[in-house]
């Protein structure tokens, strides 16, 4: 992990569009809530940093569905540095992404689309299912149901990536519900975040297989019983 080379992305090549975005960051997250990490530092390091880590994993020109944006992370940042992805923002929540929109629109950002669909719809439109070179999540549920969210974006022979803290036991639970989707699990890489402000772990699972139609179940239960 080049930890200056991304912390120089985020404070100086990209630092006025890294700053536009906290601005926006902050003035939305009065309103809808999308973040409690608010001070300078927190938001640079837990949320920029967390999110620009997995860049070297995307090759150029890749298409990417985020599943679960929130506030857009890691898609948002991800773009900032890396103009050549092309992200479908995948997000249920009205508000939320109604933020992501005034994120694109502001920064003036090409090929990122933000579309107001629950995950597990979206995953069986035809549009979407298996049509992207990858798929990436952070912070939206435990690894085994968010790999029964997410593996039915990605292509076969393509990746989901999960932006993770601490993963030993989600991995060890997870095992099922990745072989089932169609996938397997490719590696893990770990980094620290500057300052000690955490660990974290990036999750690559690669797509071997089509997964079956049946997936995502909807209704809940990928929460409720997952895989």
């Amino acid at each position: 992990m080049n930890e200056e080379k991304y912390l120089s992305l985020i404070n100086g090549s990209f630092a006025d569009e890294f700053g536009q975005f906290a601005r926006l960051l902050t003035e939305y997250n009065k309103i809808c809530n999308l973040t409690s990490v608010t001070d300078s530092k927190g938001v640079n390091y837990k949320h920029f940093f967390d999110s620009i880590a997995g860049e070297r994993l995307f090759s150029h020109g890749a298409e990417i569905a985020e599943i679960g944006s929130g506030g857009g992370f890691p898609s948002i940042p991800l773009k900032i540095i890396r103009e050549d992805l092309k992200f479908t923002l995948i997000e249920s929540t009205g508000k939320k992404c109604r933020f992501l929109q005034s994120v694109v629109d502001s920064l003036q950002l090409k090929c990122v689309q933000v579309e107001n669909i629950r995950a597990e719809d979206g995953a069986h439109n035809i549009i979407y299912r298996e049509k992207f070179d990858f798929a990436v999540a952070r912070a939206v549920a435990q690894l085994n149901t968010l790999c029964e969210y997410c593996m039915p974006y990605v292509r076969v022979g393509g990746r989901f990536v999960a932006y993770k803290g601490e993963c030993g036991e989600e991995l060890k639970n997870a095992e099922r519900a990745v072989k089932t989707l169609g996938g397997e699990i490719e590696k893990v890489i770990p980094y620290s975040l500057p300052e000690g402000y955490g660990q974290r772990n990036l999750v690559v699972i690669k797509k071997t297989e089509h997964t079956p139609p049946l997936y995502p179940r909807g209704h809940g239960k990928e929460r409720k019983q997952p895989l």
